[in-house]
């Protein structure tokens, strides 16, 4: 009785995990009705494992050029579904990402990053045993959660983030859906189109995770019929064809030039270094800017020099008396430790960096003159350029040019390596009515005080409003709420 009716639910799973057939699925990526992207989701197995391969392509208009995107993580599972292997390629406007993760235990995944000509090693603490994003909707058809009305939090690991996050998870009604099951090629319109159709049986998942709310549509074999994202994103299944030969073959110089110039209050997910667009020269003691058509709960927008009254955003300049600290270099409050911590690529013990903060500072130890010291210095020293690759303290100290990216980790490497307390935050700077994204450090002073060696300001003005606190992964979070918030600067 025990064996047959109370099994744990990884016995249930790797039962369950036995009938997966291996196979790809694929999918068209539509945002407003048109065509920017593929994906695809293959599946092999092996006596005891299961490799998962996702592909992402996807190609959009912003400013009058194309932004192209392609990713593709190759995960190897056990029969419960938990990871034991991750490898993952980034490769955007930015430059290329790799990325090597192994499980060691059910708490430490090792991983790997390498960037260009830069690589470095860290180690994540995990909760529990990793599910994949991918494999959300396969933990539930095996896990036996497909019963409407059932809710359930757990955590899931983004391999493009790196990163765990919460998510709530509702089974809402069953419905049915019709898919395109064979295609062919029309010769009249050029393209590829569905020419029989599949009746598909699949219930409806709602996942909330970070204030964000998505749909997916899935079958009793837990693969993906469909998704609706926060960000206006769809993701249908279809066939290869019309997933992939329509999307390699569609008129792109037709797509950038009926792709609409961003209206006053968009938000752009380039820097306006990148965009071209001519850098502020005056600051602002006071912003306040008006947010719509987002949830912005998950974010960091309110404390220090933010706050928020209903819909609108409030920043203030720091003022003189919240830059006066009660301490002296170096900072041994220990709330303060993970701020004087390594980071990846922001190498605050490498002697290069620490030897080039002491010259750059002396003998003071006055944390208000050397946060202020430090903002000239980076600012004077390194020549405002479109970064590629992901940005790295050491290389950017010794090759003198960057952008926001990178004159931020080098910033908080310099600070943090002489004992101030400092963070990289990300968020938009207002500029010409349009907001671009932007990264700056901030130091602990009276508090938390924003600075911008970009900008050679200290304080920096009220035109940055900050969203996010951390690195690069979390920066990552913000192209959830591009194209799909607004702002109107007051």
């Amino acid at each position: 009785m025990k064996r047959e009716f109370f099994r744990t639910t990884g016995e249930r799973l790797a039962e369950a995990a036995l009938a997966v057939p291996p196979g790809t699925v694929f999918f068209r990526l539509d945002l407003a009705g048109q065509q920017v992207g593929f994906a695809s989701t293959t599946v092999d197995t092996t006596g005891t494992a299961l490799r998962v391969s996702d592909v992402l392509l996807l190609e959009f208009p912003v400013l009058g050029r194309m932004h192209r995107t392609r990713a593709r993580s190759r995960a190897v599972v056990n029969r419960a579904l938990r990871l034991q292997t991750l490898d993952v390629m980034f490769d955007g406007d930015e430059g290329q990402l790799l990325a090597h993760g192994e499980v060691q235990g059910d708490s430490v995944l090792r991983v790997t990053l390498v960037s260009a000509r830069d690589s470095q090693a860290t180690r994540l603490r995990l909760s529990q045993p990793i599910i994949l994003t991918t494999l959300l909707p396969l933990r539930l058809a095996f896990g036996g959660a497909l019963k409407p009305g059932r809710t359930f939090a757990t955590r899931v690991f983004d391999p493009l983030e790196l990163a765990e996050r919460a998510v709530s998870v509702t089974i809402a009604a069953e419905s049915t859906l019709v898919v395109p099951d064979s295609a062919g090629f029309d010769s009249t319109a050029m393209a590829w189109t569905a020419v029989r159709f599949d009746t598909v049986r699949a219930f409806r998942i709602e996942e909330r995770s970070e204030g964000l709310t998505t749909n997916a549509w899935i079958d009793a074999q837990g693969h993906i019929v469909r998704v609706t994202g926060p960000v206006g994103l769809t993701q249908e299944r279809t066939e290869y064809e019309i997933a992939y030969q329509n999307f390699r073959h569609r008129d792109v110089s037709r797509f950038v030039r009926g792709a609409a110039p961003p209206g006053p209050g968009a938000v752009i997910a380039s820097t306006a270094l990148a965009a071209g667009v001519s850098l502020p020269t005056q600051s602002r003691a006071e912003y306040r800017a008006v947010l719509t058509g987002a949830d912005l709960s998950a974010l960091e927008l309110t404390g220090g020099r933010q706050q928020r009254v209903g819909d609108t955003l409030i920043v203030r300049r720091e003022r003189p008396a919240a830059l006066a600290a009660a301490y002296r270099l170096p900072a041994r409050d220990p709330s303060l430790a993970p701020w004087l911590a390594a980071q990846p690529f922001i190498q605050n013990a490498d002697p290069r960096i620490r030897t080039e903060a002491h010259q750059i500072l002396g003998d003071e130890s006055e944390p208000t003159r050397a946060a202020e010291r430090l903002t000239h210095w980076v600012a004077a020293h390194v020549r405002r350029e479109v970064g590629v690759g992901l940005p790295n303290a050491v290389r950017v100290l010794a090759q003198r040019r960057g952008d926001c990216n990178e004159l931020t980790v080098l910033y908080v490497a310099l600070a943090q390596a002489v004992g101030l307390p400092a963070r990289p935050v990300a968020g938009l700077l207002a500029v010409g009515g349009r907001f671009y994204y932007h990264a700056w450090p901030e130091v602990y002073l009276g508090g938390w005080v924003a600075v911008d060696p970009l900008l050679d300001q200290f304080p920096a003005d009220a035109a940055h409003l900050r969203l996010i606190v951390g690195g690069l992964a979390r920066h990552a979070q913000l192209i959830r709420f591009v194209g799909r918030t607004r702002l109107e600067g007051l």
